[in-house]
């Protein structure tokens, strides 16, 4: 037995009826938007240590490397300014590569410095 939908099409486009293609087009971004503006919003916001970590493994650091320096961010408290952010800024103040910092800070060195960068 078929279960028969109440149909409530015609009542809830009215309001889009009398709309030229180019409206409609323009409505449907601007409810886009709004749909997609707080999730860009939660991820310029929020960060966890796994997207953390992803981001440095995409830095060039190892696994190994990429972990201390994550728990070192967090122990700061930095975790909302970036562990890449962390690294790069880093090597600008210390004038050597990103490669140099983060490898540093793996190895427990420069986290005193990382107290000035913010």
């Amino acid at each position: 037995m078929a279960v028969k939908r109440a149909d409530d099409y015609e009542v809830r486009r009215k309001h889009l009826a009398n709309l030229s293609d180019e409206e409609l087009k323009k409505t449907f971004w601007e409810l886009a938007e709004k749909i997609v503006d707080p999730m860009l919003e939660l991820g310029y916001k929020n960060t966890t240590p796994a997207i953390e970590r992803s981001i440095l493994l995409r830095m060039g650091f190892s696994s190994l490397e990429v972990k201390p320096i994550v728990e070192g961010v967090m122990r700061k408290g930095l975790m909302g300014k970036g562990a890449g952010n962390v690294v790069w800024r880093l090597s600008k103040r210390l004038g050597v590569s990103v490669r140099e910092a983060g490898v540093g800070l793996a190895e427990g060195k420069y986290w005193d410095d990382v107290d000035a960068l913010f």
